[in-house]
């Protein structure tokens, strides 16, 4: 058994450098390195609203309150009432 016994102390080094590895992340870093990941790759998609607590959330939140004020007419977003759906049995 000499070969396990040295191998633990390698496993133990191993060890202790992932979890100090691990604790070197912030939520700065992993929020920025998030956003850069393009959407084909699981990212964000291009139409995803901005973060909170940034001044583009602030106008984007703005702007949804803004349109949400006024008449479905005037918004001009397309939406429009679902066609109803045509029966299969024709």
């Amino acid at each position: 058994m000499p070969i396990f016994t040295r191998h633990i102390p390698v496993l133990t080094a191993l060890a202790l450098a992932a979890c100090a590895l691990g604790g070197c992340s912030s939520q700065k870093l992993s929020a920025g390195l998030a956003d850069t990941i393009p959407a084909w790759a699981g990212g964000l998609p291009a139409d995803a609203p901005p973060r909170a607590g940034t001044p583009e959330y602030d106008k984007f939140m703005q702007e949804r309150e803004r349109k949400r004020l006024m008449p479905a007419a005037e918004r001009g977003d397309g939406a429009k009432p679902a066609a109803p759906a045509q029966s299969a049995t024709q």
